[in-house]
């Protein structure tokens, strides 16, 4: 049986003038699960995740989200969604429980279980010790917290969270994708964007987009194990130099330097890519060690745009 799906899109595309934001992206997104968005600034994430909240009309194609056309039913759809932005948007003059009972009202939730509901996310969210302090007095953790409480107040089925842990410090973003964690086991959908590697990785779906397009599609470890190179981890002691070497040859894709180590994409259509590596420094004069490694989500992002910058 078919996986029920929380959002279907078809040749979605958003266009700006002549520029594409956002193009033909074709996604399924099954109910119940964590699906992120992997991508740089400027990919087309932000404007995705507008277009299926019904904030912005595509341009062309189409999109059901949780059986709803959008925008046509973008009115119903709202009181089904929750979106949390990249940057604070809630009223910094207000309290913690004044900014949850002001959007208790704009969602018309009934004055007593309004008031039982936000005692319960004060408590999960660890803001009960600080319900009068002014939202624009909280630490990056405690707004980023605030915010996923108020997007969630009316227990949405669907969750968007865009690039939701830019500004909080690595314990904070943790402890947040605990707490999503524990909302998709409850049964809500997420859809969270991000260019964190850390954070993909958690995604149990991922979508990778570049220039506006969809460039890859899977879980995590499956991306990982189709990445389109053979990855090879260099130790040498001139390693900016060996760096230079590698770059130049064609049957490299990428070369990144980590600490003392080179990590470099190589073509699979070579049988033995740690020995040509070797060989290759070798001939510059060279010396090092090289050996085939696991790919990285880094790697599969790597491999995964450089086909796109092929294609332009």
């Amino acid at each position: 049986m078919s996986e029920e799906l929380a959002i279907r899109v078809r040749g979605l595309t958003r266009c700006f003038g002549s520029l594409v934001a956002v193009d033909s992206v074709d996604l399924d997104i099954p109910r119940a699960r964590i699906s992120g968005f992997l991508g740089p600034n400027g990919s087309g994430k932000s404007t995705t995740i507008r277009m299926l909240c019904g904030l912005l009309t595509p341009t062309r194609g189409e999109a059901r989200v949780l059986g709803l056309r959008v925008p046509e039913d973008a009115e119903k759809l709202r009181r089904k969604i929750g979106y949390m932005t990249q940057r604070f948007s809630l009223y910094e003059d207000l309290s913690v429980r004044e900014n949850l009972e002001f959007m208790g009202e704009i969602y018309c939730i009934p004055r007593r279980s309004l008031r039982d509901r936000i005692e319960a996310l004060l408590a999960d969210f660890q803001l009960d010790d600080r319900p009068d302090q002014r939202a624009g007095t909280l630490s990056g953790g405690q707004r980023q917290r605030l915010a996923l409480a108020v997007a969630t107040l009316h227990e949405p089925e669907l969750l968007f969270l865009d690039e939701p842990t830019s500004a909080v410090d690595p314990q904070s973003r943790r402890d947040f994708w605990e707490t999503l964690f524990a909302l998709c086991d409850a049964g809500t959908t997420v859809l969270v964007s991000t260019h964190f590697m850390d954070e993909a990785e958690r995604c149990h779906e991922l979508a990778i987009l570049d220039r506006g397009r969809l460039v890859a599609r899977g879980s995590p470890a499956r991306l990982i194990d189709d990445v389109d190179a053979a990855v090879v981890e260099i130790e040498c002691d001139a390693s900016r130099r060996a760096h230079e070497v590698l770059s130049r040859r064609r049957e490299v894709q990428s070369v990144a330097q980590l600490g003392l180590r080179l990590h470099a994409l190589v073509d699979r259509s070579l049988s033995r890519p740690d020995e040509w590596v070797r060989a290759e420094l070798a001939r510059e004069g060279l010396g090092g060690s090289a050996r085939v490694v696991r790919a990285n989500l880094e790697d599969v992002f790597v491999a995964a745009t450089r086909e796109v910058e092929a294609a332009v």
